[in-house]
């Protein structure tokens, strides 16, 4: 059985970065595309944003029981949803609206996000089942390949449409095809591993809810994202009209993304010899020092930014790697089947960048914020800075507190 095998954990990491490519980057590029080339108003996208994850509210679990039901047909369903989402991703990027903007917008990222929420529960779960076949600390080992490749495929993602711009007259439709080679490759690479050979039986959601430190691993996640989402949300924002340097907005994603991705593994090797909750609590700490340093830059301080970026970057790949170790490890032990806890995961994930979009995007724009002008007004950038930076250092106390008082010896 291919799930077996102490091997082929690259094929993992290809598929991860197809996933990331469909998660973080539309945050951060989506929004601005549809207000720059279609004047949507920010606060319009971003209650469409919002009202995306409340049909995930809905449509997470029952993707959940979908897989399950699915189990002896993985391969298939995956195969439906590759398409679905690559086919989506180019009407988003690649297509002139056949509607309203607006309502364009919202239909293609239905077909993004709801096909990316039923690959990221049947992937995640398959994980389960071949990390316990793998030597040593198999969901670490795991963790280390597919956080690395889904933190490439983020880098890929988060600066193709940036650097395109320079070479291309239509960035985002290179993009969107650029990502449908991607799927193609991981739909092959990945093809023998969605086998039902050794999968437990599903024990549905109750056992995952009415686990007291399943449940409490939810809420860290759903705290701990939120800081990254923030600044995900406005980072193009921050960049170009707080520092005033358009133009830099690739590379600097550019070197977050790099940064969490090399850091990645070195926070995997740290967590085996020392422990998942001291390793991860000192990345949460250097990720305060790190947020609370954009506070003070302004205007032309893009290099300063530069190495907040790799400090908050290294933070990235701790929380990506070691938070979904450990809940996948809590997993294997009461729900070994994990569709449903992972239907769980990928709501909170997305949950907190659609909350950031609807609370920060129109804050921004009822204070007078425009992402087109020249220049804004002191308030205007005293507020992004804020957000920016001050918001994320708060949530991050929150999160340190919630896994500072959370015993991990049972995962």
């Amino acid at each position: 059985m291919s799930n077996t095998r102490p091997h082929g954990l690259s094929a993992y990491a290809v598929f991860a970065a197809l996933l990331a490519s469909a998660g973080l980057p539309i945050y951060i590029h989506a929004p601005k595309y549809y207000v720059d080339e279609y004047g949507v108003s920010l606060a319009a996208l971003g209650a469409v944003l919002f009202g995306l994850r409340l049909l995930d509210v809905v449509q997470d679990p029952l993707f959940g029981r979908l897989s399950e039901a699915l189990r002896s047909r993985r391969g298939l369903g995956v195969l439906i949803g590759c398409t679905v989402m690559a086919l989506s991703m180019l009407g988003l990027f690649a297509v002139q609206p056949l509607l309203p903007p607006l309502i364009w917008f919202a239909l293609m990222l239905t077909g993004v996000f709801s096909a990316f929420s039923f690959l990221t529960i049947n992937f995640y779960a398959q994980g389960v089942v071949k990390a316990d076949h793998l030597p040593g600390n198999g969901h670490l080992s795991l963790a280390r390949w597919r956080e690395t490749g889904a933190l490439l495929g983020v880098c890929v993602a988060a600066i193709a449409p940036v650097m395109l711009g320079g070479i291309m007259g239509a960035p985002f439709a290179g993009f969107a095809v650029g990502f449908c080679v991607l799927a193609l490759a991981a739909v092959v690479m990945m093809r023998g591993e969605w086998v039902n050979d050794g999968l437990p039986p599903s024990v549905g959601f109750r056992a995952v809810l009415n686990d007291t430190l399943a449940r409490r691993l939810l809420l860290i996640a759903l705290v701990n994202a939120a800081p990254v989402a923030v600044s995900s949300t406005l980072f193009l924002f921050f960049v170009e009209s707080r520092l005033l340097a358009p133009g830099f907005e690739g590379p600097l994603l550019l070197l977050f993304f790099l940064s969490a991705a090399a850091a990645a593994p070195i926070w995997g090797k740290l967590a085996e010899r020392y422990g998942t909750k001291p390793v991860l609590l000192c990345a949460m700490a250097l990720a305060i020092a790190a947020f609370g340093g954009a506070m003070t830059l302004g205007p032309g301080d893009w290099a300063a930014f530069a190495v907040i970026c790799v400090l908050s970057g290294a933070t990235l790949g701790a929380d990506l790697t070691l938070l979904s170790a450990v809940f996948a490890s809590r997993m294997a032990r009461i729900s070994p089947s994990a569709a449903e806890g992972f239907g769980l995961w990928s709501f909170v994930s997305k949950f907190t960048l659609a909350f950031a979009a609807v609370t920060l995007l129109p804050l921004l724009e009822n204070a007078g914020f425009d992402s087109a002008a020249a220049s804004n007004t002191p308030e205007a950038l005293a507020l992004l800075t804020l957000l920016y930076a001050a918001v994320p250092c708060g949530l991050k106390l929150v999160a340190i507190l919630l896994l500072a008082t959370t015993d991990l010896k049972e995962t």
